[in-house]
């Protein structure tokens, strides 16, 4: 039997990049899938398409998780499709890198909204619809939590919160039988990384020097993690913080 098999899965921003491998990993493995996506319609039917030309099954579903009512919907698309909930992950993310002289409000509150207000969002319509065995909630946040890259602040800023919020909730969500887990990744190659000029740059070649497995990650790479959160055999796991970067810290 495959790891997921009967579970439904809500994977937020999954029209591309690490959304995208975990939304296709977990119907690799059996679950059901909601795939959110905020403006690449085309992606997410993509992923959808492969899933379901798989055996799987998913549907995507739009919604912007900085607004209330769209991450209640997002949800209510697992409820409305599949019947339940079993696992959320909130991988909706926005980065921008810059320093402290060139930060302002707008990119502030684009990157709080988005990595923060929006995991606190979808996170809370979720919790309502786990049944009584409880459910695994998977945030993707970042290895710049340990690593602290300088012109970072505000983003790094997102994810010391989520990694912050992670523990909150795994504490108070723990007697429904309902774990909290992150997942920080290190540089991943995703058409985001490429468009950000990361791919290819001196900083890819700095953070490969200093990774002990001596390559840049590849959204599989975060997927299967997110395979092992999302089953059973993590079932002792919760608080977790797992730094899926090669060994770079």
């Amino acid at each position: 039997m495959s790891k997921l098999t009967g579970k439904v899965a809500v994977v937020t921003g999954a029209s591309k990049g690490i959304g995208a491998a975990i939304a296709k990993a977990f119907g690799t493995e059996g679950a059901s899938v909601v795939v959110n996506y905020s403006s690449s319609k085309d992606g997410a039917d993509a992923v959808v398409n492969s899933i379901t030309a798989a055996g799987g099954k998913a549907v995507a579903v739009k919604g912007d998780v900085t607004q209330a009512a769209d991450a209640e919907a997002i949800v209510a698309a697992a409820i409305e499709n599949f019947g339940k909930v079993d696992v959320l992950v909130n991988n909706s993310g926005v980065y921008d890198f810059s320093s402290i002289e060139d930060n302002t409000e707008d990119l502030y509150r684009k990157m709080f909204d988005v990595n923060v207000l929006g995991l606190l969002q979808t996170t809370q319509a979720a919790v309502k619809h786990f049944n009584g065995s409880g459910g695994s909630i998977i945030n993707i946040s970042s290895a710049v939590t340990t690593l602290l890259p300088p012109n970072s602040a505000i983003y790094t800023g997102t994810k010391g919160a989520v990694d912050a919020i992670t523990g909150v909730l795994a504490n108070e969500l723990g007697a429904r039988n309902i774990r909290v887990n992150a997942i920080n990744p290190g540089i991943v190659e995703t058409e985001g990384t490429h468009s950000a000029g990361f791919i290819g740059s001196e900083f890819e070649q700095q953070a490969v020097q200093q990774t002990p497995l001596g390559r840049t990650g590849q959204p599989d790479d975060i997927a299967s993690v997110a395979v092992f959160l999302a089953s059973d055999d993590s079932r002792w796991l919760t608080g977790e913080k797992i730094n899926a970067a090669g060994g770079l810290r």
